[in-house]
């Protein structure tokens, strides 16, 4: 699943409370929808939306639905915003020093934000 499909989902407050329910466990719909304090027909929205991203999944027996977390999707987020904030390589690139990226080309003088020059 693409990661701006998991976001837009998890970025629900009301999807964010749902997953926080099934966090504990199996439950039926119906349960669920009393325990978030949803009408059945708001609550089967959001767990369509749950459902796409496959953050959820649901059994049927019987005559009821139950509805449990699958989490393994949101391996491929969490590794995304892993390396947007650095990743664990972040702790090496670090240590290296920062490069001036229009070193190469002298043409370029080395200016700071707002124009103030830095020492060649």
């Amino acid at each position: 699943m693409p990661v701006p499909e998991i976001l837009a989902a998890l970025a629900d407050e009301n999807r964010r409370k749902i997953l926080t329910i099934l966090k504990k466990g199996r439950i039926t719909s119906g349960a669920l929808a009393e325990a978030v304090g949803m009408t059945p027909q708001a609550l089967s929205y959001h767990l369509k939306k749950l459902k796409e991203t496959e953050l959820i999944y649901e059994t049927r027996q019987k005559n009821f639905i139950y509805y449990e977390l699958d989490l393994t999707v949101l391996d491929e987020a969490v590794l995304w915003l892993d390396e947007l904030r650095g990743g664990a390589s972040h702790e090496v690139q670090s240590e290296s020093p920062v490069h001036d990226l229009h070193s190469a080309d002298s043409s370029v003088p080395n200016r700071a934000p707002g124009g103030a020059s830095f020492p060649s």
